[in-house]
C-alpha cells in the first residue's frame, strides 16, 4: 500500500464480503484486523483481487513487506519499450509501431492498477488507483500513446520508490522483534539444552554466555556481569547486575556467565510489551492525520466531478474543442490524487514513534505525540522521579569519640529496623565497613526512634523530639541541627539519657541526571518546571534549588497534586505530568500528557502513563520534547508542500502548461519527497 486510501479501498472491497463482519486496515503499519467466518486463503485471495497481497500474521512474525529486486524489472522493461517507441518516432518509423510498443507498456504498468480500480469501484471506492487509470485510458483513446503509457510507468516507479521508503519505517517494529533471541539454554537437571523460547516456562533455569542476547525476563540466581540494557532503557551506559537483581529479554550480557531464573514468559516479556504497544501506538490516527483524511475524502470527489464538469460544459458550449478540454480534464484527474497530502502525517508519526522506541521511549499514539510537541509546563514528582527516593546518609558529626565509634553504635542500633531511614544509616556503616557492637534489649519508641542496651548501657537513636524529652542538652547543637533541617534533612540524633554521642543527617538525593535534564529542557525553550512534592516547605524549597526547578507546590496529598495541575492549567498552560506511574495516577491522568519513568520495572508505569520512560531517570526527556516538536515541524512542512504543489499543478492546468506527465510526477514525485522528509525522523538524535 502506497497511500491510506489503498487501505479504504481494501477495507470497502472486503466489506462487502457476506461472511466479514469487521475489518481494518491500517497503512502506517501494513496491517489489517478482520472479524469473519471464512476461511483465510478467502482473505487472502480477495485482498488479492484489489492487487494488494496479504499474509497471515504469526506470532514471532513481523510485518515482511513483499517487494523485492524482481518487482523492479517491469518498470525498467516498459522505461526502455517508452524509449525505444519515442527514439522511433523521431526516427520517422511507422506510429503504428511506436503506438504498438506504447501499449505494450501501459499493459505492463497498467495491469495492477486497472484491476485496483475495477475493484475499488465496484466497492465505491476513488483512490488512486481509479484516477491513474482513467487518465492513462483516457490519454489512449485521445491518440496520446506516449501520455498514457508515461503515466503509468511514472505511476509504478512513484510506487516502488514510495513502498521501498515506507519499507524502512514499518521495519523500526522488526528490528525490536529481533532483539530477542529466538532460543535459549536451559539448565535441565544436569544437562543444558537448547529450546526455543515458547518452550520455556516460568522458573526454569536459563544460561547466558558472555556476550550472547538474555532471551527472558528473569532473575540472576549466580554470576555477575554488565549488562547492555539500550535496546530497553536506552541507557548507553552498562548496568552492573549480580545475584537478585532483574534482567530483560533483548538486553547484553557484556562479560561474566550469567545463571537466570526465567520469570516470565515470552509473551509477557519487557520488550514483548514494548512490541505490542509500538504497534498499537502506530496504528491510532493522530488528530492532524484524521483531519486530513477527511479532508481528502471531500476533496478527491469534488475534483473528480470538476474534471467531468471540465470535460463536458466549455466545449458544450463552443469554448475550445473536445479534445482539449478532455486531456485537461484528465490533468485535473491526475491532480485530484490526494497521495502526498494523505501521506503527509502517518510516515512521520511512525518514524518518530520508532525512533523514540529504540531510544527506551514509548509513546502511546500521534495524539501523545503531537501533544508533547505543545507543551509549555511540566510538573515533576520529587520523590523517585527528581530524586532517588531512597534516604541516604549525608553528613555525620561525632561530638564525643570517633566518627567509627559513633557509626558503630549507630548501626548496633538500627541494624533490626526496618525503617527506610534506619536502612539507610546500617547501608552507610556497612559500606565503610563498620562493625556493630553486642547489643540487646531491642526496643522500638513510636514515633521517635530506637532503642537497645550495648555493654550494659541504654543507649539511643531518635529525633530531636526523644532528646528533648529526655532532658538532655542540647545547646552546643542546635545550631547545625537547624542547618541541616533548613537544608531539608532528617536528623538522627544518638547518645544516651546523659550525653549525645553525635548527629547522623538523612536526605532524599537529588538523581545525577535530574539537574542535567531540566537544564536541557530549558535550553530547548521549556522555561516553566514545577516540583511537586508531600514534603515541608523547607526541603521543598532545598530540592527545587538544587534541581534548578522554576516553582515547587510542597506539602501535597496525591489529590493535592492534581489541584496543583489544574492551577497550572488555569494559567494557561498545557501541562505534562512526570511521575512513577503508581502514586501519581491521578495527576497523571489529570495533566494534558502523563510521562512514567522507570517503565522497565513496573507494568503499571507502563499502563497508566501516554508516554514511557523505559529508564529510570529523566535523560531522555529533553529528547521526547524536542522529537515531537521536530515531528509537528515535518509534518507542517509536507502538509504545505502538498497543497502547495496541487495548488501549482491546478494553476498550470488552464493555460495548458501541465502536461499528463507532469501531472502525475507532481503527484508521485511529492508523495516521495514527502516520505523522505518523514523518515528523517527516524535518524533524529535533538
Amino acid at each position: 500500500m502506497d497511500c491510506s486510501s489503498c487501505a479504504k479501498s481494501i477495507e470497502n472491497h472486503l466489506n462487502t464480503l457476506p461472511f466479514v463482519k469487521y475489518v481494518s486496515v491500517n497503512f502506517s503499519t501494513g496491517k489489517m484486523k478482520i472479524e469473519h467466518t471464512g476461511k483465510v486463503e478467502v482473505i487472502i485471495s480477495e485482498v488479492s483481487k484489489i492487487g494488494y497481497k496479504a499474509s497471515l500474521l504469526t506470532k514471532n512474525q513481523s510485518l515482511q513487506n513483499s517487494k523485492n529486486k524482481s518487482e523492479s524489472a517491469p518498470v525498467i522493461l516498459s522505461g526502455i519499450l517508452i524509449a525505444l517507441g519515442f527514439i522511433g518516432s523521431l526516427s520517422g518509423v511507422s506510429s503504428l509501431l511506436s503506438t504498438f510498443v506504447y501499449t505494450i507498456a501501459m499493459g505492463i504498468n497498467g495491469y495492477k492498477p486497472v484491476k485496483s480500480a475495477y475493484y475499488a469501484i465496484k466497492s465505491r471506492s476513488l483512490d488512486m488507483n481509479v484516477l491513474m487509470s482513467i487518465a492513462a485510458i483516457g490519454a489512449a483513446f485521445i491518440g496520446e500513446w506516449l501520455e498514457g503509457a508515461t503515466v503509468l510507468w511514472l505511476f509504478a516507479i512513484g510506487n516502488y520508490l514510495q513502498t521501498k521508503s515506507i519499507e524502512r519505517t514499518r521495519n523500526s517494529i522488526q528490528n525490536l522483534m529481533d532483539l530477542a533471541p529466538p532460543e535459549a539454554w536451559v539448565q535441565v537437571g544436569t544437562k543444558i539444552i537448547k529450546k526455543p523460547v515458547e518452550e520455556i516456562s516460568v522458573g526454569d533455569i536459563i544460561i547466558v554466555k558472555p556476550g550472547d542476547k538474555i532471551p527472558l525476563d528473569g532473575e540472576i540466581i549466580h554470576g555477575a556481569s554488565s549488562v547492555n540494557q539500550a535496546p530497553i532503557t536506552g541507557e548507553s551506559i552498562p548496568v552492573d547486575k549480580e545475584i537478585g537483581d532483574t534482567v530483560y529479554a533483548g538486553t547484553i550480557n557484556e562479560h561474566g556467565s550469567l545463571k537466570i531464573k526465567v520469570t516470565k514468559v515470552v509473551e509477557d516479556t519487557t520488550i514483548s510489551k514494548i512490541i505490542h504497544l509500538v504497534e498499537e501506538a502506530q496504528e491510532q490516527k493522530a488528530p492532524t492525520e484524521a483531519f486530513v483524511d477527511k479532508f481528502a475524502s471531500v476533496y478527491t470527489p469534488v475534483v473528480f466531478i470538476l474534471a467531468l464538469a471540465i470535460i463536458l460544459f466549455p466545449p458544450l458550449i463552443g469554448f475550445g474543442t473536445w479534445g482539449e478540454w478532455f486531456y485537461r480534464g484528465l490533468e485535473l484527474l491526475v491532480v485530484a490524487c490526494p497521495c502526498a497530502l494523505v501521506i503527509s502525517t502517518p510516515v512521520a508519526i511512525v518514524s518518530a514513534i520508532g525512533n523514540a522506541a529504540k531510544n527506551g521511549v514509548l509513546i502511546k499514539g500521534g495524539t501523545f505525540l503531537e501533544k508533547a510537541g505543545l507543551i509549555t509546563a511540566i510538573a515533576f514528582d520529587k520523590t523517585g522521579t527528581l530524586t532517588e527516593g531512597k534516604p541516604k546518609v549525608t553528613d555525620v558529626k561525632a561530638l564525643h569519640g570517633s566518627e567509627k565509634e559513633l557509626l558503630s553504635i549507630a548501626l548496633t542500633l538500627e541494624e533490626y529496623s526496618t525503617h527506610p531511614i534506619a536502612q539507610s544509616i546500617v547501608n552507610y556503616a556497612n559500606n565503610k565497613g563498620i562493625q556493630s557492637k553486642n547489643g540487646d534489649m531491642f526496643k522500638n519508641i513510636v514515633g521517635k526512634g530506637v532503642q537497645a542496651t550495648i555493654e550494659n548501657e541504654v543507649y539511643y537513636a531518635g529525633n530531636v523530639k526523644l532528646f528533648e524529652e529526655m532532658n538532655v542538652s542540647l545547646v552546643d547543637v542546635n545550631q547545625f541541627v537547624q542547618e541541616l533541617q533548613n537544608k531539608g534533612k532528617t536528623v538522627v540524633m544518638i547518645g544516651t539519657k546523659n550525653q549525645l554521642f553525635g548527629i547522623i543527617a538523612v536526605s532524599d538525593t537529588i538523581r545525577e541526571n535530574s539537574v542535567s535534564a531540566l537544564q536541557l529542557l530549558k535550553q530547548s525553550g521549556l522555561n516553566q518546571t514545577v516540583m511537586l512534592t508531600g514534603d515541608n516547605e523547607a526541603t521543598a524549597k532545598q530540592i527545587a534549588e538544587e534541581a534548578n526547578v522554576n516553582r515547587y507546590f510542597s506539602g501535597l496529598l496525591p489529590e493535592d497534586k492534581v489541584d496543583a495541575i489544574k492551577k497550572l492549567q488555569k494559567e494557561g498552560h498545557k501541562v505534562a505530568m512526570v511521575g512513577d506511574g503508581i502514586n501519581d495516577a491521578p495527576a497523571l491522568a489529570t495533566a494534558d500528557l502523563g510521562i512514567a519513568m522507570g517503565g522497565a520495572g513496573t507494568d503499571t508505569a507502563m499502563e497508566t502513563a501516554d508516554i514511557v520512560l523505559m529508564a529510570d531517570n529523566l535523560e531522555k526527556l529533553p529528547h521526547t520534547m524536542k522529537l515531537s516538536r521536530k515531528t509537528l515541524t515535518i509534518i507542517k512542512q509536507n502538509i504545505w508542500f502538498s497543497i502547495i504543489i496541487k495548488l501549482i499543478a491546478l494553476i498550470l492546468i488552464f493555460p495548458g502548461w501541465l502536461t499528463l506527465w507532469l501531472a502525475v510526477l507532481s503527484d508521485t514525485g511529492a508523495a516521495l519527497i514527502v516520505i523522505l522528509n518523514s523518515i528523517r525522523l527516524l535518524k533524529f538524535k535533538g
